[in-house]
């Protein structure tokens, strides 16, 4: 038995890495598209497009593995079932639940992986990449680190710690040095806002140094003179589906903490525990497609039918998403509403099948 499993269990990663090399082509082909419109600007060129792409392609991995792992499923064992090696399983004793749990051996193995790419390596992908472009666009030097957003304004170096949005800032602190490169102001602002054109600094602490002292002063409020373009924050803003799982849940609490709604990011949050297990799901889903028309339909049909699962799996979770948002539903409900309902239809079909 162990044989078998490892032979269908291979079936199932063999079928889903490529149809990952199929498919991972084919979304940086269209990503590559949409952002050849912003090349030409400054310093950025096609062969940065293309490494920008390359950079963030992880992300978008780890986003459709679900429906690659379906439609991989559906390639691994309907080409054992195309040569009649599934029948012949079947005929020598094997139970459907038995075929389901080596095909589940494959998955786990998937799904650490994906986990690994997807929370690990692609967060910290993007987030270089991000910066890059964003340099290369605007030829503004910036640096991201756990320290925050660092950046050059003229003589002045600016540090943000928290860039809620292009437009809001929160924890600046800003260094000005004179013509000798000694540091001659330093300031301390709790929170930042652009509005009709300006930086306006809230909760402001400012040091002037000189030779002989320092002068130390708080204002509530002023006017900040600077190059910093809003626009260029928010292209460096990482979205919260592209954060890893403890990040959005870092964001949670500091949202909740201030008063402020994360219900945005609790979705996410519960969309990313999901993640794993939907994975799983989609290889249990192939078997009652696959078994369901072993007779009938050509391997081509069952593909066919796995990318239409898929998509009514997608939108359907997506309007759960949006119901959370507008109708204030429990996030862990909208999340598991679509894995549950396709688990649900699945058992029957293969209830029946069985």
């Amino acid at each position: 038995m162990k044989i078998l499993d490892r032979y269908l269990a291979g079936a199932v990663i063999n079928g889903t890495l490529v149809t990952l090399g199929v498919l991972l082509p084919l979304v940086g082909f269209f990503l590559l598209a949409d952002e050849m419109d912003d090349v030409g600007e400054n310093d950025y060129q096609f062969a940065d497009a293309l490494l920008f792409i390359i950079m963030v392609m992880p992300r978008y991995g780890y986003q459709i593995f679900p429906l690659a792992t379906l439609i991989g499923a559906l390639v691994g064992l309907g080409s054992l079932a195309s040569r009649s090696e599934l029948i012949a399983i079947r005929a020598a004793g094997v139970s459907i639940g038995r075929i389901v749990y080596a095909a589940m051996k494959g998955g786990l193995l998937l799904a650490v992986a994906a986990v690994a790419v997807g929370e690990g390596v692609a967060p910290i992908a993007e987030q270089k990449a991000l910066q890059w472009r964003s340099e290369a666009q605007s030829g503004q030097a910036m640096l991201m680190s756990k320290y925050g957003f660092w950046a050059r304004d003229g003589s002045a170096y600016i540090n943000i710690q928290e860039i809620l949005s292009g437009a809001h800032l929160r924890g600046i602190h800003i260094y000005e040095f004179d013509e000798a490169r000694r540091l001659s102001r330093a300031t301390s602002a709790e929170y930042a806002r652009y509005a009709a054109g300006t930086w306006v600094l809230e909760g402001i602490s400012r040091s002037i140094i000189n030779n002989e002292h320092i002068e130390t002063s708080r204002i509530a409020q002023a006017a900040w003179s600077s190059l910093l373009d809003p626009g260029l924050l928010k292209i460096i803003v990482v979205e919260p589906h592209a954060l890893p799982i403890w990040g959005v849940l870092r964001y949670i609490r500091y949202m909740s903490a201030n008063g402020q709604d994360a219900r945005s990011y609790e979705v996410v949050f519960w969309n990313k525990v999901i993640h794993p297990f939907l994975i799983l799901a989609m290889i249990f889903v192939s078997i009652p497609i696959l078994l369901g028309s072993a007779r009938t339909g050509s391997l081509g049909l069952r593909i066919l039918s796995g990318v239409l699962v898929g998509i009514i799996f997608y939108l359907i979770s997506r309007t759960s998403a949006y119901f959370a948002l507008l109708y204030g539903m429990n996030p862990l409900i909208a999340a598991s509403i679509a894995p549950l309902l396709l688990l649900s239809v699945s058992f029957w079909v293969l209830k029946r099948v069985g």
